[in-house]
């Protein structure tokens, strides 16, 4: 017992008194308190205590496009965590190839009557996808947040990283070792934020588009390689090391011959041989704001469309060094 009430307690963000006081029926507890301390207690899977069984916490749902990519299950740790503490129960829906398609998961969200939506990397961020599924949440009033950029025009905030600080940052990081041959591995051409990280680039370089999968940037890193660049910027984690990969079987030595700079900065990045040079999203903050900014629509507060952009930050690892003479 001593066991669960401290870790529903730390999940919670409470003292353990105040567990006790909420499982026992005790007066003294604000309804915020009380039903993140419910919600920790349903999130750890401990059952309640049985007068307490008819009352479940509110549901929000958060949409991930997949969890093979590390900075999805990152957020995904921040978003929840953040909805606990604000008496939520998070409701995860991962897509995978073939599997249940973002339309099914809207419906059964709705269905669920979940009190709120969080969408990281949708279809939304792709401008020639179909977007009348977000339509129906719009009819419903449904309070959404999308994290980072997606079309203007369907009337929902996004909490997102500045694309064009990110490239600024790592284009000026690859020209100050004196690289002038860069080339881009970006997503698809519809793809929101390599649309953004695309125009904010200060001069013409070579770009290659792909899918966000480690072969397929593979594929366009060798395209771009052969036509003898030496700087790569990608627009993930996942497509740098795919660069790096075919850099390596290309003969050619990461960062003595070709330098790779990476978005995301994701998990074990600094394990990778060499250790990536990445431009970092700030996740943290990101997932706080977005649960934020959600809350607030759903205690009814204002609604906005307003993005709100967020700086990266360039981490410098082993991936770069200055240009082959």
């Amino acid at each position: 017992m001593t066991k669960r009430l401290a870790e529903v307690a730390k999940k919670a963000g409470v003292s353990e008194a105040t567990v006790s006081r909420v499982l026992n029926g005790r007066a003294g507890v604000s309804e915020g308190t009380r039903a993140s301390v419910l919600t920790a207690l349903d999130v750890l899977g401990y059952e309640r205590p049985t007068k307490l069984r008819g009352e479940r916490g509110r549901l929000v749902g958060l949409v991930l496009p997949e969890l093979q990519n590390p900075i999805f299950p990152a957020l995904a740790e921040v978003v929840t965590a953040a909805l606990a503490q604000r008496g939520f129960t998070p409701a995860l829906c991962a897509r995978t190839i073939g599997g249940v398609p973002e339309r099914d998961y809207i419906e059964m969200l709705l269905d669920h009557q979940v009190s709120g939506v969080v969408f990281a990397g949708g279809s939304y961020a792709l401008a020639e996808a179909e977007h009348g599924h977000y339509r129906r949440l719009l009819d419903r009033r449904m309070p959404v947040v999308m994290v980072n950029g997606g079309v203007d025009d369907l009337g929902f905030p996004h909490i997102s990283t500045d694309d064009a600080v990110a490239v600024e940052q790592a284009y000026g990081h690859l020209r100050a070792l004196g690289h002038d041959k860069i080339g881009l591995v970006l997503g698809p051409e519809d793809h929101v934020p390599s649309r953004r990280k695309l125009a904010a680039v200060p001069e013409p370089c070579a770009v290659e588009r792909t899918t966000f999968s480690m072969e397929s940037a593979r594929l366009a890193a060798t395209r771009l390689l052969e036509r003898d660049v030496t700087g790569l910027i990608c627009a993930s984690d996942v497509l740098a090391l795919g660069s790096i990969r075919a850099a390596r079987r290309l003969g050619r030595e990461v960062p003595r011959d070709v330098s790779v700079v990476g978005f995301d900065d994701s998990a074990l990045m600094t394990c990778t041989d060499p250790p990536l040079t990445t431009v970092r999203q700030p996740i943290e903050l990101m997932g706080q704001a977005a649960v934020d900014v959600l809350v607030k629509q759903i205690e009814g507060g204002p609604s906005t469309t307003d993005e709100l952009l967020f700086e990266p930050e360039l981490v410098v690892r082993g991936s770069t060094a200055p240009a082959p003479s």
